[in-house]
């Protein structure tokens, strides 16, 4: 994703697509670990997406980034059990 594209995104949904790319570069390490991941340059890939959205963020004079983070995959599990 292109940082302009991320600039036009809404805090809340800027925090949701870290939370994917953050999923996502839980999976590529799983496949790199079973030997399963095809081309490792999209280790890097995903790490670079998940640093230009915290630069947003940081941009965006938002604190505590990782603390919000949290809360906000805890409010999405109370829904989901709901």
């Amino acid at each position: 994703m292109k940082i302009s594209d991320l600039r036009e995104l809404k805090s809340d949904e800027i925090h949701s697509e870290l939370e994917r790319l953050r999923r996502h570069l839980f999976d590529l390490r799983s496949q790199a670990v079973t030997e399963k991941l095809g081309d490792s340059s999209q280790l890097r890939k995903a790490k670079q997406d998940i640093a230009r959205v915290l630069t947003i963020l940081r941009e965006r004079g938002e604190k505590n980034i990782e603390q919000q983070q949290y809360h906000l995959e805890a409010a999405g599990k109370a829904k989901a059990a709901k």
